[in-house]
C-alpha cells in the first residue's frame, strides 16, 4: 500500500511501562515488578532520574521515574507521602535500584505503591540510568516525529477532499479508510444518513441506531461519550448545528479505543461535512434517500438484514410493514430536489413513511411503507394528487405490493415496466391516477419494445411489401387491412368502415394476401398481421 496515505499506515502505539522494561539496556538490570503489574500497559512520557526527596514537584505525569533509593524518607509518613506525590501527578511507574542503600524495597514502600497502583519495579543489578534516557527519549521522539508526519498527511487529505468539492459520501468514506474504523453522520433526530463500516456490517453498525445514539450525549467538541465509547464530533457552522459525526470503537480494541490520530481525523471530517454542507445544495436527508433507493433497486446491499437495518437508520419501520413502489416521471423537466423535499414532507404530514429520492433525472422513486391494515390505493391516490399539483403532466406508476423490504427491487422492476409501456399523452384508467401492470395491453407492450431491433424485423417482414406497395403506386391497402383486422375479419363491416363496396372490398383483400402471401381466412395469420400494424402504429407515433 502508499506509505503516503495515512488508511495505509497501522497506528503509533504508545511507549509503555512494559516496552521500557523490555529494552535490553533495562533488562540488563534484572528488573522485577513488585505492585502495578496491571498498570504495566501505562504510556511513558518521558524518563526522569532523580535523587530528590520531592520528585513530583519537577513531573508533569507519565514520567518514568528512576532512583537509586537514597533519597527516601526515613520515616514511614515520609514514605507514604513521597509515593502520593507520585501518584497524584500521574507518574507512569517508580523504578528503584537494589545496589547501593537497599537491598530489597522497604515494606512500608511496597505497601503504599499498591494502595495507590503505581508500579514499583525493583533492579537487581546496577543499570546506567543515563543510558536509559537516552535510548527511551530516541524511541518517543521518533514516535512523536512519525506522528507528526501522519498528521500532516491526515490534513493534506481532508485539504484534498475539500478543495475538489468532496460531497458527504466521500467524506465519510476517507474518514473510515484513514481510521479503519466504522463512521456514521447522523442528523438532529438521530437518523443514520450516511454509514461507512469498516471492520464490521452495516447490520452491526446501526441496528438500533436511533436508540443506542439517543443513549450517547451529544458533547459540543470532539469527545468519548456514551455506553459504547463512541468518539464524535458536532457539525455545525456558526452556532447551526445540522448533526454529528461518530467513530465507533472496534470489538478488537485493547486500551483505549481512540489515539490522537483518530481524533484528528474525526474533528477534520466534521471541518469537511461543514464545507459539503455548505458548498453542495442538496440536504444531507434527500441525499441518504436517494442511496438508499438506489441501493435497494440495484440490490447493492450485502444482505437482506443489512438493507433492512440501513433503511431502519433513517427512520423508515421495516418490521411487519408491507411497500408498494412507485415512480415519478416528470416529462416537463421538473425534477430534482424541490419535488422530493416536497413531496416526502406531503407524505410525512399525512402520515405516510416513505423513502423519496431523484433515481434518474426527471425521474423520482417513492418507495411506501404501511402498516399491515393500511390499503395502498388510497395512499397513492394521495401522492399522485401532490404530484399531479406540481406537474398536471407527471405520469406514475406503481409496482406490486410486497411484504419485505429486500422484495421491493421486484417492486421498482414492475413500476420501471409500466412506465416504459406509458407511451407520452396515454390517458389515465377512468378510476385512478396512476398507472399499474394490468394497464399493460398489446400496444402498450410494444410501446415498451419499440427500440428492440426484432420488433421492427417483425413489423417490416410483414407489412413492408405492403407498405412499399401503396408508396408505389399510391394506393391505400394498409388502411383496408387495419379495417378488416379491426372488423375481425367480416368483409361486410370492413367494407362499410371503408366507404367501400363488398366487391371493391373483396378485390382488395385478394390483392393483400397475394403481397403478403398470407390467407386471411386464417385467424392466426390475421393475429399475426394485426400484431404487427399495431407494432408499426407504435414505432410511426416516435
Amino acid at each position: 500500500m502508499n506509505d503516503n496515505n495515512p488508511a495505509a499506515q497501522e497506528p503509533i502505539r504508545p511507549l509503555t511501562v512494559a516496552d521500557v522494561l523490555a529494552l535490553p539496556v533495562v533488562a540488563a538490570g534484572q528488573p522485577q515488578v513488585v505492585t502495578g503489574v496491571p498498570h504495566l500497559d501505562r504510556p511513558v512520557k518521558w524518563v526522569h532520574i532523580t535523587e530528590l526527596t520531592d520528585p513530583a514537584s519537577f513531573l508533569k505525569g507519565g514520567e518514568l521515574v528512576f532512583t537509586t533509593g537514597m533519597p527516601l524518607p526515613e520515616d514511614a509518613a515520609g514514605v507514604r507521602r513521597y509515593v502520593d506525590e507520585l501518584a497524584d501527578v500521574g507518574a507512569a511507574a517508580l523504578v528503584i535500584e537494589l545496589v547501593r542503600r537497599y537491598h530489597r524495597p522497604p515494606d512500608v514502600l511496597v505497601d503504599a505503591c499498591r494502595v495507590r497502583g503505581l508500579p514499583l519495579v525493583t533492579l537487581a543489578k546496577d543499570v546506567n540510568f543515563l543510558e536509559v534516557t537516552q535510548v527511551v527519549h530516541a524511541l518517543l521522539l521518533g514516535n512523536q516525529a512519525d506522528t507528526m508526519r501522519r498528521t500532516q498527511r491526515i490534513h493534506e487529505a481532508f485539504t484534498a477532499l475539500t478543495l475538489r468539492g468532496a460531497g458527504p459520501e466521500d467524506v465519510v468514506r476517507a474518514a473510515a479508510e484513514m481510521s479503519g474504523r466504522t463512521v456514521v453522520l447522523e442528523n438532529l433526530v438521530h437518523q443514520a444518513l450516511i454509514c461507512e463500516p469498516s471492520g464490521s456490517t452495516v447490520e452491526e453498525a446501526l441496528t438500533d441506531w436511533e436508540q443506542r445514539s439517543r443513549t450517547t450525549r451529544t458533547a459540543d467538541h470532539t469527545a468519548v461519550c456514551g455506553p459504547e465509547g463512541w468518539l464524535t464530533a458536532p457539525v455545525e457552522y456558526q452556532g447551526e448545528r445540522w448533526g454529528r459525526v461518530a467513530m465507533l470503537p472496534t470489538c478488537t480494541d485493547d486500551g483505549p479505543a481512540f489515539g490522537p490520530q483518530d481524533i484528528t481525523v474525526l474533528e477534520r471530517t466534521s471541518m469537511a461535512l461543514t464545507v459539503a454542507r455548505l458548498i453542495h445544495p442538496t440536504p444531507w436527508e434527500r441525499t441518504a434517500h436517494r442511496n438508499a433507493l438506489r441501493d435497494l433497486v440495484e440490490q447493492r446491499h450485502r444482505s437482506a438484514e443489512d438493507a433492512r437495518t440501513r433503511c431502519a437508520a433513517l427512520g423508515l419501520p421495516t418490521d411487519r410493514s408491507r411497500f408498494v413502489a412507485t415512480l415519478v416521471d416528470f416529462r416537463t423537466g421538473n425534477g430534482g430536489t424541490e419535488p422530493e423535499t416536497r413531496l416526502f414532507h406531503e407524505l410525512r404530514t399525512a402520515g405516510i413513511w416513505a423513502l423519496v429520492g431523484e433515481l434518474t433525472p426527471d425521474r423520482l422513486g417513492i418507495l411506501l411503507a404501511l402498516r399491515p391494515s393500511q390499503p395502498w390505493h388510497p395512499t397513492v391516490e394521495r401522492l399522485c394528487g401532490a404530484v399531479l399539483g406540481l406537474d398536471p403532466q407527471a405520469v406514475v406508476s406503481v409496482g406490486s405490493e410486497v411484504t419485505d423490504l429486500p422484495e421491493a427491487a421486484r417492486s421498482f422492476r414492475e413500476a420501471a415496466r409500466v412506465a416504459e409501456a406509458t407511451p407520452p399523452g396515454q390517458p389515465l384508467p377512468p378510476d385512478r391516477s396512476y398507472h399499474e401492470l394490468s394497464d399493460i395491453g398489446l400496444r402498450r407492450l410494444l410501446h415498451a419494445l419499440r427500440e428492440d431491433t426484432r420488433i421492427q424485423e417483425y413489423t417490416e417482414r410483414q407489412l413492408g411489401r405492403l407498405i412499399d406497395h401503396d408508396a408505389q403506386h399510391g394506393t391505400d391497402l394498409l388502411t383496408t387491412l387495419r379495417h378488416y383486422l379491426d372488423a375481425a375479419g367480416n368483409k361486410t363491416v370492413a367494407a362499410r368502415r371503408g366507404g367501400l363496396s363488398r366487391e371493391t372490398m373483396y378485390q382488395r383483400l385478394r390483392t393483400i394476401e397475394r403481397l403478403l402471401d398470407r390467407d386471411l381466412e386464417s385467424g392466426e395469420q390475421r393475429t399475426e398481421l394485426h400484431v404487427a400494424l399495431t407494432a408499426l402504429d407504435v414505432l410511426r407515433a416516435r
